[in-house]
């Protein structure tokens, strides 16, 4: 079993008692932050174990470093450690269909070097409507130690504002268009977007049952996004760093591999005064 990318609802299914697989439950809102767990309670894959979104897979916020900043990779690390994940486990991450928050946990164990992770195709949406079992069950975790180093996979604000007007880096902001060109901002105080960043939907990644599009669609209309750009210098961002590696995400899934995260995104960007705000498509 090494899944890196995704996994299939009928894939999972067949290896859901294998003893190196950890699942996580990422479901998450973002206007009801506990409507995860909740929905968690009430029933999840068996095994499966909960990521909060707000807590797990975030680190303190100052009120300029981001709605979702990154954690302390020790501080992350050890959370996987006690909920079982060591170097030799098989990761499945999996949300709502959509699957931002999954594709968030997929990013950070990359992150922290784990390799063999992956996001489950359609998501919970797609697993009940198979017919496949769901539990309300308490999962029973073994603890152990997760042993990684964190990886140059991200970008802060710094090199982001020093590469304004840089021909040669393309930033793709995951927001919606509306957010983008600045006509509505329902979370963050600013309107409007990066200057120079290139407007990519992260929903756009999927087909209207809730999975990922074909790998050539996926790839042709990243190749347009990236307009000749090399995948490595490819900057994602959004609101708060969470809906961006959906974005990340789906390059990878049709190999174009190394583009980085800026965590903080909009949400960090916009707290300064002093950095430029761009309005309209572009």
């Amino acid at each position: 079993m090494d899944y890196r990318t995704i996994v299939s609802a009928e894939a999972l299914q067949r290896h859901l008692t294998h003893p190196g697989l950890v699942i996580f439950d990422c479901r998450h809102e973002l206007m009801s932050p506990e409507a995860g767990a909740h929905a968690y309670a009430q029933s999840h894959l068996p095994g499966a174990r909960f990521a909060h979104s707000e807590t797990d897979l975030a680190g303190p916020k100052t009120g300029r470093n981001g709605r979702h900043p990154l954690p302390d990779p020790k501080v992350f690390m050890g959370w996987l450690g006690r909920n079982g994940v060591d170097t030799g486990k098989q990761v499945v991450a999996y949300d709502y269909a959509a699957g931002s928050s999954a594709a968030r946990l997929w990013w950070m164990l990359r992150w922290v070097g784990h390799d063999r992770v992956a996001v489950l195709d359609g998501g919970w949406e797609g697993w009940v409507g198979a017919g496949l079992p769901v539990t309300s069950e308490q999962t029973h975790i073994t603890a152990t130690q997760f042993v990684g180093e964190p990886r140059p996979l991200w970008v802060d604000v710094e090199f982001v504002r020093s590469h304004l007007g840089d021909p040669s880096v393309v930033v793709l902001d995951a927001r919606t268009p509306e957010r983008f060109r600045g006509v509505a901002e329902p979370i963050d105080p600013v309107a409007g977007h990066i200057p120079g960043a290139v407007n990519r939907f992260w929903r756009a990644n999927l087909a209207p049952d809730g999975r990922f599009k074909t790998p050539a669609e996926l790839r042709r209309e990243y190749d347009e996004a990236l307009h000749g750009t090399r995948p490595e210098a490819a900057v994602h961002m959004c609101g708060s760093g969470v809906t961006a590696c959906h974005n990340l995400f789906a390059m990878e899934l049709v190999g174009l591999k190394g583009s980085k995260l800026y965590p903080g995104s909009w949400s960090e960007w916009c707290a300064d005064p002093a950095r430029p705000v761009a309005t309209g498509p572009k």
